[in-house]
């Protein structure tokens, strides 16, 4: 009696094995060339024509049409022999989301506002290199590693940033020390990083690194002219500096230890190039291209103004194609945004960047720690405030509680207009899966953290971003050289 309950009475075999299917929750986006981009919850996707996606919409599509299977498999429609198809689309999607139950892994904290370079496009109040009374204190250090290790997640990693975050060594090496001691007891994994600019690079900070494993992330813009122009400092070498600064970490810790992240001007628009050849010749294997932010001194020296999102999509697409043409000749190197776009496209978890998911990773997926103890939702927050406007702030690390500051009205409020599923235009779109939000961006350009999309450099960018992957998977040889970035 009970096996019989595992079995369809009689009459279920004898019938047709489709009697019709349900779509589930799927979006659409049209891509340039005119066919459709259908995507599901979780980001799996099927490109077909028009005529196609309309028989799918009206539920003529057949089983004996070749796209049937594939569908099915990748739960854009269900019929009566996927009885499971909600359970595994619900898995699916418990995946993706699953780094916001592990709630923040990244902890920011700013060491000291002091700094060496001038950087024209800098996105905080920078300080006179010696004037301390912008520096972290140990207490303030301590009360934040108490917030630090609150945050549930099995990993966290702790970023010094400035300023120039080695002005204060001795308050990075007191927060490594402790946090290490307190993570006898947690257990975390446990990963700190150095974001320098190498002036200060010396024989005590590559052996402490070393002996703690601690990577360093510095800026590279791009060639000597270009860096020095957008860098400056007094003496006019920042660009010998960095250079010289990423071979000795190289030699002294590894080549996988140090990386180098460059920022677009208006006159790194007409080198993609060179700038990437820069990083080629120093055995770097990761670039990010990256657009100026609308915060600190590249609005007051009106950085923002000298370029718009086609001139910097059109540098992007040209310097992909470049490392794209650099790793079929056999040199690996990665686009580090497009890495993260491909991650969201072809794999079933999310890789946790902040400006790319819903809700916003703001708060959630990082937090920064001011020096003074301020806690802000974002690195853009704080920079923010340094601008004058102090809505993302959440507390203080010296007044709050873990609950009071990741329980503020500030930050819910910016989590509940974040979400895509629910916000206009974005709920729509075929790409929200892929995509994300960035309340503080949208705050301080239009001053509403959901945005006006069709005024968006955020959301154009990003559209514009996911259709040239989708485009770049279509040929075999791109296809097979980024699914070779995914690891």
């Amino acid at each position: 009696m009970a096996l019989s309950k595992k079995f369809f009475p009689l009459e279920y075999y004898s019938q047709p094995i489709n009697e019709g299917y349900q779509l589930l929750p799927i979006r659409f986006h049209r891509m340039k060339k005119g066919d459709y981009l259908i995507t599901n919850m979780v980001g799996e996707h099927k490109i077909v024509n028009q005529e196609f996606l309309t028989r799918l919409v009206e539920g003529s599509v057949s089983i004996e049409d070749s796209e049937y299977n594939d569908l099915k498999a990748k739960h854009i429609l269900m019929d009566r022999d996927s009885n499971v198809a909600i359970d595994l689309l619900s898995l699916k999607y418990r995946t993706k989301q699953y780094s916001i139950s592990q709630f923040t892994a990244l902890h920011i904290f700013v060491v000291s506002l002091r700094c060496d370079y001038t950087c024209k496009y800098c996105q905080v109040s920078r300080r006179m290199e010696g004037d301390n009374s912008f520096d972290m204190s140990e207490n303030t250090a301590l009360l934040a590693l108490d917030l630090v290790f609150k945050s549930p997640s099995k990993a966290i990693k702790i970023e010094f940033q400035g300023g120039e975050p080695l002005l204060n060594f001795p308050v990075i090496k007191f927060i490594v020390e402790e946090a290490l001691k307190i993570n006898k007891t947690e257990e975390r994994n446990l990963q700190f990083v150095i974001t320098s600019n190498l002036t200060y690079l010396n024989e005590e900070v590559l052996e402490f690194c070393e002996r703690h494993h601690i990577y360093i992330s510095t800026s590279l813009d791009g060639p000597e002219a270009l860096h020095n122009k957008n860098r400056p400092r007094p003496d006019k070498d920042g660009y010998q500096k960095t250079v010289d600064g990423i071979r000795i970490i190289q030699d002294y810790l590894g080549r996988d230890r140090v990386s180098a992240l460059m920022t677009t001007t208006s006159e790194s628009l007409e080198i993609p190039r060179e700038i990437i050849d820069e990083y080629v010749r120093l055995d770097l294997h990761a670039v990010f291209l990256r657009p100026l932010s609308p915060y600190g001194f590249a609005l007051k020296t009106k950085q923002m103004q000298k370029y718009n999102i086609d001139n910097w999509l059109q540098f992007y697409k040209e310097g992909l194609e470049y490392i794209l043409d650099l790793n079929k000749s056999g040199y690996f190197l990665i686009e580090q945004y497009t890495l993260i776009i491909l991650k969201k496209i072809l794999t079933p978890s999310n890789p946790g960047y902040v400006d790319l998911q819903s809700p916003s990773g703001a708060g959630i997926t990082a937090i920064v720690y001011n020096y003074d103890g301020d806690v802000y939702a974002s690195d853009e927050a704080r920079m923010l405030k340094e601008m004058g406007d102090d809505k993302f702030r959440l507390g203080s690390v010296h007044n709050n509680t873990y609950e009071e500051i990741l329980l503020s009205d500030q930050l819910l409020d910016a989590l509940e207009d974040s979400l895509t599923e629910s916000v206009p235009m974005c709920t729509d779109c075929g790409l929200q899966t892929y995509c994300g939000s960035d309340p503080v961006y949208h705050y301080a350009t239009q001053g509403d953290v959901v945005g006006k999309k069709p005024l968006s450099f955020f959301c154009k960018k990003n559209t514009s971003i996911i259709e040239h992957v989708f485009k770049l998977l279509e040929d075999p040889e791109n296809k097979n050289i980024l699914e070779g970035w995914i690891k």
